[in-house]
C-alpha cells in the first residue's frame, strides 16, 4: 500500500498541484497571515502524508498541513 497525500476533502494531491486554503493561517516567525481562499500553486510533496511544501505570497519554503487545504 502506498501512502497518498490527500487534502481535507480526500482528494489525492501530487507535485505541482494548486491548492486553496480553507482557513486563515498565521505563519510562525513572521507577521504574515495567509487568508482563507488564498491560492497556492506548484506544491511539493514531503515524505510526510500530512504535510506539503510550497511558496506562498512573501513566504518561501512554507510547510502546510493538508487538513487546511483543498485541491483547486
Amino acid at each position: 500500500m502506498t501512502d497518498e497525500t490527500k487534502d481535507s476533502n480526500g482528494n489525492v494531491l501530487a507535485d505541482g498541484d494548486s491548492v486553496t486554503l480553507i482557513k486563515d493561517l498565521k505563519v510562525k516567525g513572521t507577521s504574515v497571515t495567509l487568508k482563507r481562499g488564498t491560492l497556492v500553486k506548484n506544491i511539493r510533496l514531503t515524505g510526510d502524508t500530512d504535510l506539503i511544501e510550497c511558496n506562498a505570497e512573501k513566504v518561501k519554503g512554507l510547510v502546510l498541513r493538508t487538513e487546511f487545504l483543498k485541491k483547486a
